[in-house]
């Protein structure tokens, strides 16, 4: 079956709000059995816009990353990032 991954770009605008939104998404991201691949680090942007942070997620399905992104407890901790960052957020099925 193939994985299900979130993709998500974000210049923050507020440090320490997005500290916050962040303490909570990480703990949905692991009850919804998700595996960082990419938080932060080291980028170049070799064509297009870019933003300062990348964030990439690896779940077992699409069903299970959308699930995570549509939970409670990451609705929850999304609410904590408003206002707080620009975010292009993907939810995407790959290999």
């Amino acid at each position: 079956m193939p994985k299900g991954y979130t993709i998500v770009r974000v210049d923050v605008t507020d440090p320490e709000a997005y500290a916050s939104y962040a303490k909570l998404a990480t703990e949905a991201i692991k009850k919804h059995g998700g595996r960082p691949l990419v938080r932060g680090g080291r980028f170049e942007a070799v064509e297009g816009a870019a933003r300062a942070r990348n964030v990439v997620v690896e779940f077992d399905s699409f069903e299970a990353a959308r699930a995570f992104y549509f939970s409670q407890e990451y609705q929850h901790a999304k609410t904590l990032r408003e206002g707080a960052a620009a975010v292009e957020f993907l939810l995407v099925e790959g290999v």
